[in-house]
């Protein structure tokens, strides 16, 4: 179908995660058809947490899509990073900081989220069950039809083409060749979300332990139920398909804060999901053409600084915006790029050093790991995490 100025353009987004999903309210609201290409044969969000921290609330606010995260959540009230033995080594500022926003953070399960931002979707075509082989578009036609196939032989045609399809985004690789390999973080992730109450567990806290080459973190996300996160290190080919069980995880954090055993004791062995913990090299060009990356896709990073899902919904945001209205198409999105390149190549680096930096199990360093975190100047640290909680502002 010719396009005329009245003709809405297609917009194709591969992968129904958070920022797909962000990515197809945002277009939409910019006046783009948009449908939604999604490789799983149903929508469920593995048993995990999130930490939807103030800049992503702020970006999905501008939305004004009448949202309450805090309705599936809890939001956040305190933030304490303790030694593995429960001594604490410095409670962080982020109520102050979050204060003075004027925006929560809210703790909230993958699921949750999920489920409030396919309401916001309604309307949009989401097809399941579509796994992309790869795309096409015409040489020397930059703003022409983008045409997507499926494993089933089917395949879509749109104006705009934007995957969000993940770590392993079969987009990206289409853009970026076969050769591009993940980068292991030398340790082991393990997740779960269950009911619990406990005396040391506070209402709207986020709390770390940090032992040596293991750290364990408990987040609550509200109606007594705890999201715990540990970490071990290990070679990349036992964590990337490990093969041990609940007793394993016990005695991993054997000897730590009563807190700590107690919410692994009481956990079901079936509840605890098992993720190796991996980034890739920044990717410097995240498109070209009518086609372009958001999220895991476009910038993967490791969990130290939970920003992952806030990155993809900044990333589909911004996106919405260059796009509204946009004449060319291809320019807008290199115009999208260039906004979001220094921000979350900034904040794959800090993960990745602050990951290193935590999960280290050398003697020498351990102390100067918590002396540098417990004696750092309140300024410099309430400066460093304020950066990351604000949304930047929307260029024109």
């Amino acid at each position: 179908m010719r396009k005329t100025a009245r003709t809405p353009r297609k917009a194709l987004v591969i992968g129904a995660g958070i920022g797909g999903l962000t990515a197809a309210i945002a277009l939409r609201k910019a006046g783009l058809d948009v449908e939604i290409h999604e490789r799983a044969g149903e929508l469920t969000a593995a048993g995990s947490g999130l930490s939807v921290m103030s800049n992503a609330i702020d970006a999905l606010q501008s939305l004004d899509l009448g949202i309450d995260l805090e309705k599936r959540g809890r939001a956040l009230e305190s933030y304490h990073v303790r030694t593995a033995r429960g001594r604490l080594i410095r409670e962080f500022p982020f109520p102050d900081i979050i204060a003075r926003l004027g925006v929560p953070s809210v703790l909230i399960t993958r699921s949750d989220l999920q489920h409030l931002l396919l309401d916001a979707a309604a309307g949009i075509p989401i097809t399941l069950g579509k796994s992309a082989t790869g795309f096409t578009h015409e040489p020397g036609e930059p703003s022409g039809e983008v045409r997507v196939t499926f494993e089933d032989g089917s395949e879509a045609r749109g104006d705009v083409l934007i995957g969000a399809d993940g770590f392993h985004s079969v987009v990206r690789r289409q853009l970026v060749g076969n050769g591009e390999e993940s980068r292991d973080s030398g340790y082991i992730c393990w997740l779960a979300v269950i009911p619990f109450t406990h005396p040391r567990f506070a209402p709207g806290s986020v709390t770390h332990y940090w032992g040596s080459g293991r750290r364990f973190g408990m987040v609550d996300m509200g109606d007594d139920r705890l999201y715990w996160w540990g970490t071990k290190n290990m070679p990349t080919a036992e964590s990337h398909n490990w093969q041990g069980n609940k007793a394993d995880v016990q005695a991993a954090y054997a000897g730590w804060a009563d807190v700590v055993q107690e919410a692994v004791r009481v956990t079901p062995e079936e509840a605890i999901l098992a993720v190796p913990s991996r980034d890739r090299v920044f990717l410097e060009r995240w498109g070209r053409g009518p086609v372009t990356l958001l999220g895991d896709a476009a910038h993967p990073m490791l969990t130290s600084l939970g920003q992952g899902s806030g990155m993809a919904i900044e990333d589909a945001v911004v996106l919405g915006r260059h796009l509204a209205g946009a004449t060319d198409v291809p320019a807008a999105l290199r115009r999208y790029e260039d906004e979001r390149r220094e921000r979350t190549r900034a904040l794959v680096a800090a993960s990745r050093a602050i990951s290193t930096f935590e999960q280290s199990e050398n003697p020498v360093r351990r102390p100067v790991r918590d002396a540098y975190f417990k004696f750092m100047p309140r300024r410099k640290l309430t400066r460093t995490l304020e950066d990351a909680l604000t949304f930047p502002a929307l260029s024109a």
